[in-house]
């Protein structure tokens, strides 16, 4: 039940099955006896609205006693009691309070299972989002609704709402599996859904739509038979005109029937087929074409990134085999899909991609300034992460020429390879924030909207590193407003991760919010496309709450990605293994990547190295951390953060002179 404690609710009532409730950290709360309950279910029915106590007394008693008044108040006060334990003498009760002739709960939209489920169903979004979505809300039922009292007369409509509300919820989420194009995961779940309940004619047609998308034809209009049947010899009732419809399509095999694709999948669709024209003819206008689709597919989300990302570089391969050096900058230099995260997704492909941009470079002829600039470009937005000077010489060498040739569109993706190269030492925020800002401005002026994102998106991470988390929201927010606009996907994901830091680092939130906001940021990730960004992001960014809450770290199995070795240490400290074992690893870390996470990392190596005794560790680690006295630790990212990386100096400094 975790997942329903965040937002900060500290109580949550269930009605989809047993009336029951838990506390904030998901205990079951002990509500007495069955009268007990049935006062809180006759008000969580009332939705916030007062029960009069003598409609109370009505609902609860057949043949009312003579104390039944007073024993309602009795229910009421022992509620109280169990709801609020920790509420002052005297002092009002906040949930479940005394209105005029009768009572009311107060609970807040979230607090209820049924009122977020209710909201669930009636949602909308991306197929994968909304399929994720409604199965966790299925996932909350744990019997009938109301189940103890689904046959009172006061909640029996309630209870029939929301078990229609239920089936809807199981249909809406095959519908948005289908829309996936996962017509196979939808199957099982229908067809148990149409044996349970023969009379949804929309289910019967989702199941055989499905049955007809994996090839099963004769399938697809047996279950057609088998619902007619059904509906004419059990229920009496005729098949309906759109059930007609659909087995006359799947006899006609109808066109309409293929899934849609959407955007990605049609531009996907494009790309590849040029691809195939390109290799196959040798034609240079189509080999730019395809570019310019794989660019456009890049922007889409999950499936287009990861689609463009496999074919970029063998549509760089082509370029180069046709042998025309200025052809080749052009399809390097053309794939100009700002970038905000610092580790490349695909680290072998990123360096596939700087060979070849610098091949190109070696062989381009004098001039094309344009072009050669793209290509540094390039160079260094592919270079992000990598040790050594050439990413920063190629993004210099990029702006340079950039601002001589006056360009605002090169100008704007050459100051993403700056940023890109703009982690050579900590401490830096200020001169990200310079960069931002400057993105912003000429994205306004030459109307580049991703590049605009990008620029909010960069000013957020810095703004957070400084403390500012009034600007970096007004930049959240304008990202958003842009990304709702052009139909940018991705961006949600990192300003969900950003709110998630704003309440790690707010200072007033509580360990238990601050990691349910992780988890949720986390969860909204799932899928996107960006394995560079999702692999091991969570664990992370749980070993540094605990870090910051001065908490051992989290010893459960987890799949730290990239961040093992910075992690291993201190996890290997909260399991109880030997000192000497964790300083064996701490030995073992290596510097960290100079890219976002570069004060995060080297606050978790100095809290290694404290707990060890390592002071030469200790010493590196304060000598790198001592430019950002000023910022928060790992808030660069927009991510996460072990707060202000001058306590962490603090506790070097009280460490090395021990």
């Amino acid at each position: 039940m975790s997942a329903l404690y965040r937002g900060g609710v500290e109580v949550l009532f269930g009605v989809l099955g047993p009336v029951t409730a838990w506390d904030g950290s998901g205990n079951a709360i002990a509500l007495k006896g069955p009268r007990h309950r049935a006062v809180l279910a006759r008000l969580v029915v009332a939705r916030g609205r007062v029960v009069p106590v003598s409609r109370i007394v009505d609902d609860l008693w057949a043949d009312p006693p003579s104390d039944a008044v007073g024993a309602v108040r009795t229910f009421v006060a022992a509620l109280r009691r169990v709801l609020e334990p920790d509420r002052p003498p005297r002092t009002p009760p906040r949930l479940l309070v005394t209105e005029g002739p009768g009572y009311a709960l107060r609970a807040g939209p979230d607090a209820v299972d049924a009122w977020r489920f209710e909201r669930a169903v009636a949602s909308d979004g991306p197929p994968a989002e909304l399929a994720a979505a409604l199965d966790e809300a299925l996932g909350w039922w744990r019997g009938p609704a109301y189940a103890e009292f689904a046959d009172e007369p006061w909640a029996r409509a309630e209870h029939s709402r929301l078990a229609e509300l239920r089936l809807r919820a199981v249909e809406r989420k095959a519908e948005a599996r289908l829309a996936q194009g996962r017509a196979a995961e939808a199957i099982p779940d229908l067809d148990a859904h149409v044996t349970d309940h023969p009379w949804r004619e929309d289910a019967w047609r989702l199941l055989a739509l499905a049955l007809y998308r994996t090839g099963r034809q004769g399938d697809a209009l047996a279950v057609l038979q088998r619902a007619r049947k059904l509906l004419v010899e059990e229920l009496g009732l005729d098949p309906s005109p759109a059930m007609r419809r659909l087995e006359e399509d799947i006899l006609r095999q109808a066109d309409h029937l293929e899934p849609a694709r959407d955007a990605a999948s049609r531009v996907w669709a494009q790309a590849a087929e040029a691809y195939d024209r390109t290799v196959a003819s040798g034609a240079r206008v189509r080999l730019e074409s395809t570019v310019g689709l794989l660019r456009s597919l890049a922007v889409t989300g999950a499936g287009g990134l990861e689609a463009a990302r496999d074919q970029r570089l063998a549509v760089i391969t082509a370029a180069e085999e046709l042998g025309d050096a200025e052809l080749t900058a052009r399809v390097i230099g053309a794939f100009d899909v700002p970038a905000i995260w610092t580790r490349p997704d695909d680290p072998r492909q990123a360096a596939g991609v700087v060979a070849a941009a610098e091949r190109a470079l070696a062989r381009l002829p004098h001039g094309h300034g344009a072009a050669r600039a793209r290509l540094l470009a390039t160079v260094a937005l592919e270079s992000r992460g990598t040790r050594g000077d050439r990413g920063r010489e190629a993004a210099r060498d990029a702006v340079r020429t950039a601002r001589e040739l006056d360009d605002p569109a090169l100008l704007a993706f050459a100051l993403n390879g700056a940023f890109m190269q703009a982690f050579d030492r900590a401490g830096l925020a200020p001169r990200r924030d310079g960069i931002g800002a400057e993105l912003v401005d000429l994205a306004v002026r030459g109307d580049l909207s991703s590049y605009e994102v990008l620029g909010h998106l960069i000013r957020l991470q810095a703004r957070s590193a400084l403390g500012d988390f009034g600007g970096a929201d007004r930049h959240a927010a304008a990202a958003d407003g842009l990304a709702e606009r052009h139909e940018r996907p991705l961006v949600g994901v990192f300003t969900t991760w950003y709110r998630a830091l704003r309440v790690a680092a707010s200072g007033t939130a509580s360990f238990e919010e601050a990691e349910g906001a992780y988890r949720d940021a986390a969860a909204r990730m799932q899928g996107c496309g960006m394995p560079g960004l999702e692999s091991g992001l969570l664990p992370l960014a749980l070993l540094c709450l605990r870090v910051q809450h001065r908490r051992p770290a989290q010893t459960e199995p987890a799949d730290w990605g990239p961040y093992l070795p910075w992690a291993r240490p201190l996890v290997l400290l909260a399991r109880g293994c030997a000192p000497g074992e964790a300083a064996a690893a701490l030995r073992d870390v290596p510097e960290p990547p100079r890219d976002l996470l570069f004060e995060a990392l080297w606050c978790l190596t100095a809290q290694a190295a404290i707990a060890v005794g390592d002071q030469a560790a200790m010493r590196r680690a304060r000598d790198e951390l001592v430019p950002a006295a000023g910022e928060l630790a790992g808030a660069q990212s927009g991510l996460l953060t072990l707060g202000p990386v001058s306590r962490h100096l603090d506790d070097l400094a009280t460490a090395l002179t021990t």
